[in-house]
């Protein structure tokens, strides 16, 4: 699977959770390992990914948070979080789906190849999904498609990623683990 398709279904698949998220949880709290927010809560964590998301075109674009950051201090999410959401993913996925990214990313963490670009994305949207997912109780289940573009395109590079803080410690999955489970494990983020 090509990285860029990658990030579509991983991008695809953060959507379908945070269209779930009930706006009550909103204000519940969430760990504070996911983000630098001081006490952080949902909606700072939709803020988040909504950031990231408006981002996708500069970043197609050859753009980096050097030429300036517009985003950072803007009121993304209005008063309607999801559905703001919503409308800067439908963006970032046409930015995507016009197949004219810059050969390289300028990420905040160092400058990388749009195909290594695309999976760093991917990455942090994917596990994410299944992170909020396990949290407030919304069932989800990746993909098979994003299950293997991840052991194709993410699963290579884990233990060095790893040593950057990435991934925590890998975990031993049970002999009778689903595909899901076991990509989970070998990242981990298992938590059962």
């Amino acid at each position: 699977m090509r990285t860029d398709e990658l990030f579509l279904e991983a991008d695809a698949a953060l959507r379908s959770v945070i269209d779930r998220i009930d706006p009550a949880d909103l204000s519940k709290q969430a760990p504070q390992e996911w983000t630098s927010t001081p006490d952080p809560t949902f909606r700072d964590i939709v803020f988040a990914h909504a950031y990231d998301e408006a981002w996708v075109p500069g970043v197609l674009a050859g753009k980096s948070i050097a030429d300036g950051d517009e985003y950072r201090n803007a009121d993304l999410l209005g008063d309607d979080p999801i559905a703001s959401y919503d409308r800067l993913n439908d963006t970032a996925t046409a930015a995507v789906r016009e197949d004219n990214a810059a050969t390289t990313f300028r990420f905040q963490y160092g400058d990388y190849s749009a195909e290594e670009g695309f999976a760093h994305l991917a990455t942090y949207r994917a596990f994410q999904a299944w992170l909020i997912a396990k949290h407030l109780g919304i069932t989800f289940h990746m993909s098979p498609e994003l299950i293997a573009g991840l052991n194709e395109n993410v699963v290579p590079h884990a233990d060095e990623w790893r040593q950057f803080g990435v991934f925590p410690p890998g975990i031993e999955p049970l002999a009778d683990a689903d595909d899901e489970t076991r990509l989970l494990c070998t990242l981990g983020f298992w938590i059962p």
